[in-house]
């Protein structure tokens, strides 16, 4: 990206020549004193702003935050029910470990698992595409 409008030295000294012919060197203590009383101004209204910005939205974050603590609470409860069933050590993707999965089928320990695999490579398949694990591994 090329700096095209920035001013360079020159151009600096040429401004303060224009400031100094139009306002004259008496009144620019005066400027500079009324534009530093409006950008103390400028800060103090964006600080209002921003405190009333935070007030009005703390609620809104207390909820979120609430709601964030709730929906992680019901994972750690989803995770430990799903363990539980299937057993500390199932874990088909490595996904607990870190490590990078393989494509291939997780085992199936129980004959009733077992054989709703088999009754669903039994069903015929209905229009295009393929059956998700999700179809073939029902409680």
């Amino acid at each position: 990206m090329t700096l095209l409008f920035l001013p360079s030295g020159g151009e600096f000294i040429i401004v303060i020549i224009v400031v100094l012919l139009l306002f004259g060197a008496k009144s620019i203590p005066d400027i500079a004193r009324v534009l530093g009383k409006g950008m103390n101004e400028f800060r103090r209204a964006s600080d209002e702003i921003k405190r009333e910005f935070n007030e009005h939205t703390s609620d809104i974050k207390k909820d979120v935050a609430e709601t964030r603590s709730y929906v992680n609470k019901e994972i750690e409860s989803a995770k430990e029910t799903v363990n539980t069933e299937l057993g500390d050590d199932y874990d088909p993707y490595k996904l607990d470990e870190g490590e990078e999965h393989d494509d291939s089928k997780p085992e199936v320990t129980s004959t009733k698992k077992q054989n709703k695999t088999e009754a669903a490579d039994d069903k015929k398949v209905e229009g295009d595409g393929p059956i998700s694990r999700e179809d073939i591994i029902e409680d």
